[in-house]
This record gives C-alpha cells, structure tokens and sequence, in this order.
C-alpha cells in the first residue's frame, strides 16, 4: 500500500511536469507562429493573413495547457521542488485527520 508521503510526491512531481510541459507547448506556439508568418510573407505579402487561424487555435490550446498546468515554472525539477511542491500541498490539507 502507498503512503501518504509516496501519493503526495507523486502528485508534485505532476504537477511540475505539467508546468514543464506548457513552456514546451509555448515554444513550439511560438515556432510555429513564427515559421507561418514567415511562409505567409514570402508566399502572399499583403494579402489574407492566413495563419491567424492556426496561431489562435494553439492560443487557446495553449490556456488550456497553462491552466491544467496552475502557472509558469520552467525549471528542471530538483528534489527541493518537489518538496516545496508537497509542502504547499500539505499546507492547502491541512492537519491530517486522525
């Protein structure tokens, strides 16, 4: 059986996983963005801004990501992470239930 301890460091390092994985996301937004304009301009300069479509489509899949993830945090996670990671989740608990 797992300890309350063991699930709460499983959870945290979710967590900053998922932290992780929305500035990855905003990256490649950005990469993409940047690589449609681009094609944009040397294909139809002037004319209908196509890519607007494919950025706002990431956009809102990047809130989405961003609000799974709870916020900004591109570090490489360190075991001091997940501890203030479990230590802001047993303050959010509580005492523990006897």
């Amino acid at each position: 059986m797992m300890s309350d301890d063991e699930e709460l460091r499983r959870e945290a390092r979710r967590r900053l996983k998922a932290r992780a994985g929305f500035w990855t996301f905003v990256g490649v937004w950005a990469a993409v963005s940047i690589l449609l304009t681009v094609i944009w301009f040397l294909t139809s300069s002037g004319g209908y801004f196509w890519p607007v479509w494919v950025i706002f489509g990431m956009g809102v899949a990047a809130l989405f990501v961003g609000l799974d993830a709870y916020g900004p945090g591109r570090r490489y996670q360190t075991e001091s992470d997940v501890d203030a990671e479990v230590e802001r989740m047993t303050r959010r608990r509580g005492p523990r239930d006897p």
